[in-house]
């Protein structure tokens, strides 16, 4: 009989919720179902409750809601629906901040938001769970021997900056550096790391950087992102499972986009929902 796992958690990304009426993507060739994601949401919430034994967290893998509220004046109500489902949960839920939420709002309004899962400042005498500053970005250990680091991809962004302000600048200058055609565009979070586990678009552009620290280190043996509705999946030359998460916004109403994960000594379990595939990721 196998051991019981060491930890358990729910995974989900880009749900993208706006009272809208079904629409398309950037080039408009993908359908957005965008009032279906919040109940294709609390689907998710209702399943993640019943689970025995309980969850211990769960993660919300950025882009909550859609940018199309920023054009409506609707951010605000948007948020607090997705908020609202994801509350009926009796477990901690920790947030990416993806794109589309700097298209809604600036990051200090993020930080006082619900979206802010950063943990309060440790005591003195002990480490800090993230950078200083406005970086949404930190680690937890919910079991013995086992750490989660949640990433902020758009630390250095224009998304979310005041345009007079240094970071805003700097992130400008090296868009301009970084970027061969005349579009400045900023993927860096939320974001797949791995070519092999997104297509271009959506890959982080300073990916190699981040693999190159995650390589570094032999302790690491996954790492999850969203943003490619599609999803993703390798097994890099380091052994790290890179797992891209299919998005809810492109999923049909009769099926489902959400995940449980089951942590053990040796793997990883996913036991996915709807467009999620079910996957053993040994380490």
């Amino acid at each position: 009989m196998e051991a019981a796992p060491r930890v358990s958690f729910g995974v989900v990304a880009d749900i993208q919720y706006a009272d809208e009426e079904d629409g398309c993507d950037f080039w408009g060739r993908r359908r957005r179902y965008y009032r279906h994601s919040l109940r294709l949401l609390r689907a998710a919430v209702e399943a993640w409750a019943a689970e025995q034994p309980p969850l211990a967290f769960v993660v919300q893998l950025g882009d909550c809601i859609d940018g199309v509220n920023a054009r409506r004046g609707a951010a605000e109500g948007a948020l607090e629906r997705v908020l609202a489902a994801l509350r009926r949960l009796p477990v901690p839920v920790h947030h990416a901040w993806g794109n589309h939420e700097l298209y809604n709002f600036c990051r200090d309004r993020l930080a006082s938001s619900g979206l802010n899962s950063r943990p309060a400042p440790a005591p003195a005498a002990g480490p800090p769970a993230g950078p200083p500053g406005d970086c949404h970005a930190y680690h937890f250990s919910p079991a013995p021997r086992l750490r989660f680091v949640l990433l902020d991809g758009y630390d250095l962004s224009v998304l979310g900056r005041d345009p007079a302000s240094p970071s805003h600048r700097e992130s400008l200058r090296r868009l301009r550096d970084r970027n061969p055609n005349e579009n400045l565009n900023s993927p860096a979070g939320h974001l797949p790391i791995h070519p092999d586990a997104s297509d271009k678009v959506c890959l982080a552009w300073n990916y190699e950087d981040a693999l190159s620290v995650i390589h570094s280190h032999q302790c690491v043996v996954c790492f999850l992102a969203g943003h490619l509705h599609d999803g993703g999946y390798c097994l890099d030359s380091h052994g790290v499972h890179h797992l891209t998460l299919e998005g809810i916004i492109e999923t049909p109403p009769e099926s489902n986009a959400f995940g449980t994960i089951y942590v053990y000594d040796d793997k990883m379990v996913l036991k996915g929902r709807g467009r999620i595939s079910d996957r053993v990721m040994y380490f």
